[in-house]
């Protein structure tokens, strides 16, 4: 055919006067002037400003196969939310076209049902995959146990318990509000294994500005995997029931 795809413009290649246009890979038909289609924003945004016509664009054009894909697809794409339909139809229509032409014969009703109906799964299985199931039943979300919990009315499905709910999953380069009002990463939150508690430095630093020396020897010795003799034994116990003690009086 000669002449300009609906969709993008651009010179039409095809033989027919309908079908997946090889520029744009769209639904699109071939027509003597060269006129641009209303493209419609991938952003969410701009489709909630101006939602798209779903019976403009060149279908009430079509006709044959591509008409009858079109009906199968129509009722299917009420599945998924407004903005997210004019893109569900065409994805539709292309499985369709995709399985026809890999079976090489028109495709049965009851098929193009069952590939539309596992289009519009997919797509919801895309849209959920960044989110996961937790239990909540102590108030700390957790991941569920298969049943194995305390709950005393827990169903026999650990699906159908009510204290399971559904969470995103958060990146740990994403920003957090922390307790003064600024702007965090949330991997600056992660406590670290290996950082130094000041506090507790301190507390320890002062603690051996204090201590005997013989003290230090048998940390020393303890430290470097050297036994202790009985001597070091007894004196080491007997400081340490003299601090026990302190402690002890310090919280009275």
């Amino acid at each position: 055919m000669t002449g300009h795809c609906s969709n993008c413009g651009k010179i039409w290649t095809l033989e027919t006067k309908q079908g997946v246009c090889r520029w744009c890979g769209k639904l699109a038909n071939c027509q003597s002037q060269r006129t641009q289609a209303l493209r419609i924003k991938s952003s969410s945004k701009a489709r909630r400003r101006q939602a798209p016509s779903l019976d403009g664009n060149g279908y009430d054009q079509l006709d044959g196969e591509w008409r009858d894909w079109l009906e199968v697809a129509k009722r299917y794409e009420h599945r998924v939310p407004a903005p997210e339909r004019y893109d569900i139809r065409h994805t539709i229509m292309l499985e369709l076209h995709h399985a026809r032409q890999r079976d090489g014969k028109p495709i049965p009703p009851l098929r193009a049902y069952r590939i539309a109906s596992l289009t519009v799964a997919l797509y919801w299985r895309e849209i959920n995959k960044p989110l996961v199931k937790v239990c909540v039943i102590d108030g700390i979300a957790k991941e569920p146990n298969n049943g194995k919990c305390s709950f005393k009315d827990k169903p026999p499905k650990c699906r159908q318990c009510p204290f399971l709910a559904v969470r995103a999953i958060q990146s740990l380069d994403s920003e957090i509000e922390d307790t003064e009002g600024n702007r965090v990463r949330l991997m600056d939150t992660v406590a670290d294994d290996q950082a130094i508690d000041l506090d507790q430095w301190l507390d320890a630093k002062q603690w051996l500005l204090g201590c005997r020396m013989r003290l230090i020897e048998i940390a020393t010795k303890r430290k470097d995997g050297i036994p202790l003799n009985e001597k070091d034994r007894r004196y080491f116990n007997r400081e340490r029931q003299k601090e026990l003690k302190r402690y002890q009086i310090a919280l009275i």
